[in-house]
């Protein structure tokens, strides 16, 4: 397919991909139906034609090019040997009409709910005009409903369906926020299904845990701080623990981060046991975005005495911390550092200060004191980390003492 001259005219001037929905503006010009309304739609001020320049308001008629369609099908068809593709004939535009029919049918028992969930959970997926038709139509309600009728009946038809259909269209959705801002309810409906028995219970406990993280970053203020323990507990024995998926360890990590902004909720998270599977997790190594994720909540954890005390308690901690320093990102080594230097400050026992020496944490800092691209603030912490100790580990046979006494 490389070496095949695909005519100009068959390409989207925005996307530069063939056209399989091809539509023509006011302007006279040809683009790709998604890729042309999502234009229109993300434009700053009044939009304008991006090939011509001429102003193209946003509610413009967009006309199908059916000619150039089938032209395009047909030289698809002729290449067909050469490993081009058929462009399939585009459906017809979802009517509100229709998307209001299914919303209705959600109402019915059993086969005739799960059959419209079915439905939406295409028209969702198939694209983006889809999906802003189906907000119009009230769709986002319907499903923060449906979920949380399915928590309080105990049910689980449909619950796969219904979490998928809520993430595809929440983008597109200011009406989502606005239900969820305040609804205790939908977020207990969420924990729920992460400890609810169900098939394919990756799949959907996973886009439990994404639909989670984008309420939690909407939720008020207030609610945040009334979360209990056992919805912490939840996210991190059946998520983190259980090790669910890349995306829902993601998104757990994520969430836990967005709501450890306060004592009581990083308390709460400390009693859940979580800095305990924090390092579990990075102890399989993970890819870099989770190692800095886990590496930015332990340091939030770590910044309370219940915290460190956990931390302290996992035989692997101090060893992981000297592992990742200066091996993942500059992040990564800003946390592990900021780590070291609350247990030196706070929780600075007999045992840690040895336990650091031992596992190399002391050798790393010093070579991060040597390193020429090292940051200014990170070596500072450092040689403070040094100061507080240097007493102590000057005896050691492991530590070179010219190194320990260039930095007093």
């Amino acid at each position: 397919m490389a070496d095949i001259e695909i005519p100009e005219y068959f390409l989207c001037p925005i996307s530069l991909q063939i056209l399989k929905d091809p539509v023509t503006t006011i302007t006279g010009i040809t683009y790709e139906r998604e890729s042309i309304e999502h234009w229109l739609k993300t434009a700053q001020g009044n939009p304008t034609c991006p090939v011509t320049k001429q102003p193209l308001p946003g509610d413009s008629e967009l006309i199908p090019n059916h000619t150039l369609r089938r032209l395009i099908q047909s030289w698809c068809t002729l290449n067909a040997i050469d490993g081009i593709d058929r462009i399939p004939t585009p459906k017809s535009p979802i009517k509100k009409s229709q998307v209001l029919r299914l919303i209705k049918d959600l109402d019915v028992p059993d086969h005739s709910c799960t059959k419209a969930l079915m439905k939406l959970e295409a028209l969702a997926a198939e694209n983006e005009r889809n999906r802003t038709c189906m907000v119009e139509a009230g769709v986002a309600k319907a499903m923060v409903l449906f979920i949380i009728k399915c928590f309080k009946e105990g049910k689980t038809t449909g619950l796969e369906e219904g979490l998928r259909i809520l993430y595809l269209i929440w983008n597109q959705s200011q009406e989502i926020k606005l239900l969820v801002r305040e609804n205790q309810e939908f977020i207990d409906s969420l924990t729920w299904t992460l400890r609810c028995k169900i098939d394919n219970h990756v799949d959907v406990k996973t886009h439990a845990m994404l639909v989670l993280h984008k309420t939690i970053c909407v939720v008020c203020q207030e609610l945040l701080e009334r979360l209990k323990v056992d919805f912490f507990k939840e996210i991190v024995t059946r998520v983190l623990r259980k090790r669910i998926s890349k995306l829902a360890i993601k998104s757990a990590l994520l969430v836990l981060t967005e709501v450890c902004f306060g004592g009581r909720n990083r308390m709460k998270i400390v009693e859940a046991n979580a800095v305990f599977e924090l390092i579990e997790l990075e102890l399989e190594k993970p890819e870099r975005n989770i190692t800095e994720l886990i590496f930015n909540l332990l340091a939030q954890l770590c910044s309370c005495a219940a915290g460190r005390e956990q931390f302290l308690k996992h035989a692997g901690s101090i060893a992981l911390l000297s592992k990742r320093v200066l091996r993942v990102s500059p992040a990564t080594d800003d946390r592990a550092v900021h780590i070291l230097d609350s247990i030196s400050k706070f929780s600075a026992g007999d045992e840690a200060v040895l336990e650091m020496l031992r596992v190399g944490a002391v050798s790393k800092l010093l070579c991060m004191l040597i390193q020429a691209d090292c940051a200014p603030y990170l070596k500072k912490k450092a040689r403070g980390i040094l100061r507080l100790h240097s007493n102590t580990w000057n005896n050691s046979p492991c530590i070179a003492v010219d190194l320990l006494t260039r930095y007093p």
